[in-house]
C-alpha cells in the first residue's frame, strides 16, 4: 500500500499540464447534458408515480359523486 502511495505521489509531481483549450461549446454540452439526464429521471419518476395517483383521485371523485 505504501508503495501504491509513492509511486502515485511522484507522478502527480511529475504531470505537465496539458495546454490543451476546450471551447466554450464544450462547456455548454456538459451543462446541456447533466439537464438533461436529471430532466429524463424527474419524468420517468413522474410517469411512474402519475398513474396510481390519477387512479386515485378517479375513485375519491366517483365516490363524492356517489354520496
Amino acid at each position: 500500500m505504501q508503495q501504491i502511495m509513492i509511486t502515485t505521489t511522484i507522478l502527480l509531481c511529475l504531470a505537465q499540464p496539458a495546454l490543451a483549450y476546450i471551447g466554450p461549446g464544450t462547456g455548454a454540452g456538459v451543462i446541456a447534458t447533466v439537464m438533461g439526464i436529471l430532466v429524463a429521471i424527474s419524468l420517468a419518476l413522474f410517469a411512474v408515480l402519475w398513474y396510481p395517483i390519477k387512479r386515485l383521485l378517479r375513485r375519491n371523485s366517483k365516490h363524492k359523486k356517489s354520496q
